[in-house]
């Protein structure tokens, strides 16, 4: 981390450290000082660092650009230019002297910075309570987890203190507090987001998330940071859409799932159908498989390679959960690593193969709601159950969305292949009701070409499917510059003939529609295109060129006239272009 010490290296004490433990502190954790209650009157524990509100009120009041007024929470193992990062651990406190890229990038959007939020230490733990700045607790539900580690994130975006929080997810961190929240969190493709400035966990697996409370505001602020903060690059073949009528996968057996939420989900399950989805059902013992491996195999040697100097140096300043946890990785041997790394292999080709000809997998986020004594009395069993839907995502590198459901604190997750984030959105959109009027974020940082059509692939055309099923993303109407000539071929389904008129003669402007498609995609496309058409240069009424439909010399001139109907939809309304 540029202006900061190592990451596993012994820290300075923090100028301000909570105080002695209270009695009667929960067991699983240190409680902490009184932090000043914020103004908004969230729970004293959410925050590790609080800005002075009337110096966030006069930033937010000359912000600009597509995040402009949201106020920003930043789960503190996030760094914050010239805030403590302490990863909830005064002991181990540094301040950078630079953002995170994640955090710059949605400043320069607009966001302001409200402050830095609690979280299980070193985001060790789905609960919410392994921190010593006191047990956050949910914000909708006194006497019940938030969920972790990203917890005070969380309840900062739930009690309205903030518009959108960052977090980070390895084991499902990013995604259990918003299910227990009935907020949205977005966990992107491992990578594609930089994680420069976030205190690892399991570098491996390490993403940057996003809350907030709808869809529209989480997409728009992980547009920011994606286009601000890129990591991992996207392939020139990354699907940019869910396909109309998507096939999403479920599980067939729901282990530990409440008998209340597995209703709920049933109910979700239901709404995509009633919208087009095909429901199969695959099983789910890879996943659930893979999922014990992160913490219950070797890979948690990542969390000591990340923290385990600084832990065995300053015992009594760790969390005694959190400490044994990572301590218990310091002696694992070498090949017990590749002996899981292979399994973990084997599991992931199998899950995979089961998702073959499926779009997207939906699942439960968490199966149950822990109260807060539940989690004290055996907090490694209830945090591992609540991690069960969760764990297996970033092992097999894939992508998932968070969303609420109709049942208060259950949500699903929508699962797609690493740099299929669009059709996670999309299939996440659907459960919510939520209609983007842009394209999704994935579509603006994914390589992407334009491709201007004029007839049967308009969308509720016949020939739609063909770019649907490349993963192509509606774009809205367009029209041309008035320099064309629109005719109407004897072809079935009929087509339109586009060409553009000789300089010296009137053309007319014709309405059609953009997609955006993957280079692949379009190559694909191109390569399957049937003679007399073909690909080139249209021009817009905006006067930009794009890649579009058009028709062979000797065709469009033997082509029907329509014209003067100025689109390939209206010839059809009036009968013109059969």
């Amino acid at each position: 981390m540029p202006g900061a010490r190592r990451a596993n290296s012994p820290k300075p004490r923090d100028p301000a450290p909570p105080a002695t433990p209270a009695a009667g502190a929960d067991t699983d954790t240190h409680l902490a000082a009184q932090l000043p209650r914020p103004s908004r009157g969230a729970h004293m524990t959410t925050w590790i660092h609080r800005r002075d509100e009337a110096e966030v009120d006069a930033e937010i009041a000359s912000a600009t650009g597509p995040l402009a007024g949201l106020r920003l929470a930043v789960k503190d193992n996030v760094d914050v230019a010239g805030l403590p990062t302490t990863a909830a651990c005064p002991d181990f406190a540094y301040t950078p002297d630079r953002d995170a890229p994640a955090v710059a990038a949605l400043r320069a959007a607009g966001a302001v910075v409200a402050g830095k939020t609690n979280l299980d230490q070193f985001a060790t733990g789905l609960v919410g309570t392994r921190s010593p700045y006191g047990v956050v607790e949910n914000a909708l539900r006194p006497g019940y987890v938030s969920g972790g580690s990203s917890s005070g994130s969380a309840v900062a975006v739930a009690n309205g203190e903030a518009d959108i929080a960052i977090g980070t997810d390895t084991a499902g961190s990013g995604r259990v507090p918003a299910a227990l929240h009935g907020l949205v969190g977005i966990k992107p493709t491992v990578g594609v987001i930089s994680t420069e400035g976030v205190v690892p966990a399991c570098r491996s697996y390490d993403c940057v998330t996003i809350f907030a409370a709808d869809l529209r505001t989480a997409d728009r602020a992980m547009g920011a940071m994606a286009a601000g903060a890129p990591g991992r690059p996207w392939p020139a073949d990354a699907r940019l859409a869910a396909p109309p009528q998507p096939v999403v996968a479920i599980f067939s057996e729901l282990p530990d799932l409440d008998a209340q939420w597995h209703t709920a989900f049933e109910r979700t399950v239901a709404r995509l159908r009633d919208l087009g989805a095909s429901i199969v059902e695959i099983d789910a013992t890879p996943f659930l498989a893979a999922a014990k491996l992160l913490y219950g195999g070797a890979l948690v040697a990542e969390r000591y390679a990340a923290v385990g100097e600084f832990v065995d140096a300053h015992p009594e300043s760790v969390d005694p959960t959190v400490g044994s946890i990572i301590r218990a990785a310091r002696d694992l041997p070498a090949h017990q690593l590749v002996t899981d790394l292979a399994a973990l292999e084997r599991l992931r080709a199998t899950a995979m193969a089961s998702l073959a000809g499926v779009d997207a997998l939906l699942t439960p986020t968490t199966p149950t709601h822990p109260t807060i004594a539940e989690v004290a009395a055996d907090p490694i069993a209830v945090n591992s159950r609540l991690g069960t839907y969760t764990n297996f995502c970033n092992l097999f590198d894939l992508c998932a969305v968070a969303v609420p459901t109709d049942e208060p604190h259950f949500g699903v997750t929508v699962l797609a292949r690493a740099f299929e984030d669009a059709v996670a959105i999309d299939i996440a959109a659907l459960i919510t009701g939520t209609e983007f009027e842009d394209s999704c974020w994935p579509a603006t940082v994914a390589p992407t070409q334009n491709l201007v059509v004029f007839g049967a692939h308009l969308r509720g055309q016949p020939l739609e499917h063909q770019l649907t099923t490349l993963g192509a993303r509606w774009h809205g109407p367009v029209e041309t510059a008035p320099h064309y000539r629109l005719g109407a071929l004897d072809t079935v389904p009929p087509k339109p003939a586009v060409t553009r008129v000789p300089a010296t003669e009137s053309g007319v402007a014709v309405a059609g529609e953009r997609w955006l498609l993957s280079p692949a995609a379009l190559g694909r496309f191109l390569a399957s295109l049937p003679a007399p058409m073909q690909l080139g240069a249209v021009e817009l009424a905006d006067g930009t060129w794009h890649t579009g439909f058009g028709c062979a010399g000797a065709a469009a001139e033997s082509a029907k006239d329509i014209s003067e109907y100025g689109g390939w939809k209206a010839a059809l309304a009036a009968g013109a272009a059969g």
